[in-house]
């Protein structure tokens, strides 16, 4: 299967456009947790566990693993992971950006050390940083579009020339993701939620591409809104939370309450559909 049949695939066996982001913050666990950034793991699993028969995707952030030096416990966690929720894609949140050899050794990271389904890449350096990305053609790649932030102004909303009717920064990525650049059909973008009149204008330009739509949750995202302006039949959305899921609660119950607050952010999302 390529990323894109696992990604419909789990959306139709979970019934879910929802993706649990997993950011873990060790101030922030659980009382028996807190502060221990040894385990992280321990941590993650049990949100997988809780939340596996609910989402379309997982999407581990690398750099909350590398700040505390807990690479070997992602392994570990992507590992768990597709032994636990083999149905479930996991995207590897990484924003590369880079070119030649070394595209190659992180195309490598992603895929072969963690054994991801799919990477976020930031394209900006054009297409030679994302074609080392395509080389296996069961994986998928995400393009940063039009992200959530606000200073994503500061290039992406700005036109490419003067001249009038030329289009702006990120409705060129999506053109070249739909177009040119998607050889084997592996691409998707990143439009965050906190758009979501661009997210239309995204769905307009790369009317097939899954569009992986962060910021729902904690960053203020309106998730109908969200699904408004992106779910099309047959091109999936990938409604990434984080810490509205993984911290719902400080206590032991933590997992029941992200179990919870997913049941509630799944049906909020579907229920926009209709």
């Amino acid at each position: 299967m390529t990323f894109i049949d696992r990604l419909q695939a789990a959306q139709r066996s979970n019934g879910s456009m929802l993706c649990v982001g997993l950011d873990p913050e060790p101030s922030r666990f659980p009382a028996a947790l807190q502060g221990d950034a040894q385990r992280i793991y321990d941590f993650c699993a049990r949100i997988v566990d809780a939340t596996a028969d609910l989402v379309i995707a997982f999407k581990p952030q690398i750099a909350y693993f590398a700040a505390h030096r807990a690479e070997g416990q992602l392994e570990k966690l992507m590992e768990h992971m597709r032994r636990a929720a083999p149905h479930v894609p996991v995207i590897l949140d990484a924003k590369r950006g880079d070119i030649g050899s070394t595209a190659e050794q992180y195309a490598r990271e992603a895929f072969e050390r963690y054994g991801a389904d799919a990477v976020t890449l930031s394209p900006f350096m054009g297409f030679d940083s994302v074609q080392p990305y395509l080389k296996s053609p069961d994986k998928g790649a995400f393009l940063l579009c039009r992200t959530s932030n606000p200073g994503g102004d500061d290039l992406q909303n700005q036109r490419l020339s003067s001249v009038e009717g030329q289009p702006l920064l990120y409705e060129h990525v999506a053109r070249l993701a739909q177009g040119p650049w998607n050889l084997n059909g592996q691409l998707g973008l990143v439009v965050g939620a906190t758009y979501p009149a661009e997210i239309e204008r995204v769905r307009q330009v790369a009317p097939t591409l899954p569009l992986l739509i962060p910021g729902v949750g904690a960053q203020g995202g309106d998730a109908v809104a969200t699904v408004k302006a992106g779910w099309r039949e047959g091109a999936p959305i990938v409604v990434n939370s984080s810490r509205a899921i993984l911290y719902a609660s400080s206590g032991e119950d933590f997992a029941q309450a992200a179990r919870s607050e997913a049941i509630r952010t799944r049906d909020l999302l579907e229920a926009a559909k209709r």
